[in-house]
């Protein structure tokens, strides 16, 4: 039975938990770029933060992304620091800064918003959500209530997440 109602359905949700110390999440990259490319605005793609404890840059790389998000460049920002990890991993949150500045971000409000914690809460908020799911690492991949654990080994993943996918868009179509 379709649902008669003119309004558009919601595109179905990925929810990436990614962490962006993290090279299998660096390495993920290329499958979100491929579902963009196959999907468009047909597969809504969320960037989620599960910042591990063992990478000690990893909270302030979160809300970083998250300050990215709040100047417009999410997705650019995001790319931009898992391309680079060594240098994550050498510079610290000084690199953080350059790269919004490299993107022509506001570096000083990045700056600023890392000393402040104005994001602390979305990713504590997301991280919490995570452990409640069952993340337990990087990258994992949340679709149609299935949860795809790429921390292990990313070999067919992207393919699993297309078969969801189209699932959930023949499923709408009806």
């Amino acid at each position: 039975m379709s649902d008669s109602s003119p309004a558009r359905p919601a595109a179905p949700v990925l929810d990436f938990w990614c962490e962006l110390q993290c090279p299998d999440c660096r390495t993920a990259l290329d499958d979100l770029r491929a579902l963009r490319s196959r999907y468009g605005d047909r597969l809504e793609v969320r960037l989620r933060h599960f910042p591990l404890e063992k990478h000690k840059h990893a909270f302030a790389a979160a809300q970083a992304a998250e300050e990215a998000v709040a100047q417009g460049m999410g997705r650019p920002y995001v790319e931009a620091v898992l391309d680079r990890i060594a240098e994550l991993e050498r510079k610290g949150e000084t690199f953080l800064v350059e790269v919004a500045r490299e993107l022509g971000l506001d570096a000083e409000e990045f700056d600023t918003a890392l000393v402040d914690g104005r994001h602390i809460l979305i990713v504590d908020a997301d991280q919490a959500e995570g452990k409640a799911i069952g993340v337990t690492g990087t990258p994992t991949y949340v679709i149609g209530g299935e949860r795809l654990d790429g921390g292990k080994s990313q070999e067919g993943l992207r393919e699993r997440v297309e078969e969801i996918a189209d699932r959930l868009l023949a499923e709408q179509r009806g």
